[in-house]
């Protein structure tokens, strides 16, 4: 007589058991990590190699990962995308290698120290910065080679200078700067303290500094776009955070943070 009513409860008790193990994991969701979340392996410090065009960018996204997971520091280095190759290939310890431009990233790739296949996280499109105010007029590509236009370019091995040769080979503009600078801050910075009339600088930079320059756009920048691309490094010190790291530059919240600065979606 108590039999049954025992059998279907044990069957009960075993049903409740397995769909409660379904809800906990079944789905496969709650076992992964949403990307800029919390873990327990996300700890302790990592070194991000930048290109000097993601400054700002990157330097808050660094703080917002630290507030996102408590025990991490971030520890940034910034220059030309070639100039920072060049160390990671000579071996310097770094965890997570963010290039302006596909090929400086490639060198790094080729040389074995890539940790698995970069992602392109945005792209970025020349300007003309001047001074604020526009005294010269410059309105486009030609008048840069006016003979009283003093005009910076990045130097053609950065991703800034190489960009700025294809847009001006486009507009068949031949020009003598009166500087080549090693990265795109070097060549804003020369605008900003009157050095010179111009400077060809990424968008974003542009907007960074519009309390002192206004950024002239020109239709020959649309052909030469820069893809950034990230990745962790083969010999990362510290692999878990370095790739919790790159998660949160390409989750929404780090996408938006890049987006305010005027970086477009890849």
């Amino acid at each position: 007589m108590t039999t049954r009513p025992f059998r279907t409860a044990l069957a009960t008790v075993i049903a409740l058991a397995v769909l409660g193990l379904v809800g906990c994991g079944g789905d496969g969701k709650s076992a992964g990590r949403e990307p800029g979340s919390a873990s327990s392996e996300v700890t302790g410090t990592i070194t991000v190699f930048a290109a000097a065009s993601l400054t700002e960018s990157f330097t808050q996204l660094g703080k917002d990962f630290e507030a996102a997971n408590p025990g991490t520091e971030v520890t940034f280095s910034f220059a030309g995308s070639s100039a920072l190759a060049t160390q990671i290939n000579q071996g310097a310890p770094v965890d997570v290698f963010a290039s302006a431009a596909s090929g400086n990233m490639k060198a790094v790739i080729d040389a074995g120290n890539g940790d698995g296949t970069p992602t392109t996280f945005v792209r970025n499109q020349l300007v003309i910065a001047v001074p604020k105010g526009n005294p010269d007029r410059i309105g486009g590509l030609a008048d840069l080679a006016k003979p009283d236009v003093k005009v910076a370019l990045c130097a053609e091995q950065v991703p800034c200078g190489a960009a700025a040769r294809q847009a001006l080979d486009a507009a068949g503009v031949k020009l003598t700067p009166v500087t080549l600078e090693q990265d795109v801050k070097a060549a804003l910075s020369k605008v900003k303290l009157g050095e010179v009339d111009a400077a060809l600088v990424y968008r974003t930079d542009a907007r960074t500094a519009a309390a002192d320059v206004d950024g002239v756009e020109f239709p020959e920048s649309a052909g030469a776009v820069n893809d950034y691309p990230i990745v962790v490094l083969k010999e990362a010190a510290n692999k878990p955070t370095a790739q919790a790291f790159v998660e949160y530059v390409l989750s929404d919240p780090g996408r938006a943070v890049l987006t305010a600065a005027g970086f477009q979606a890849p």
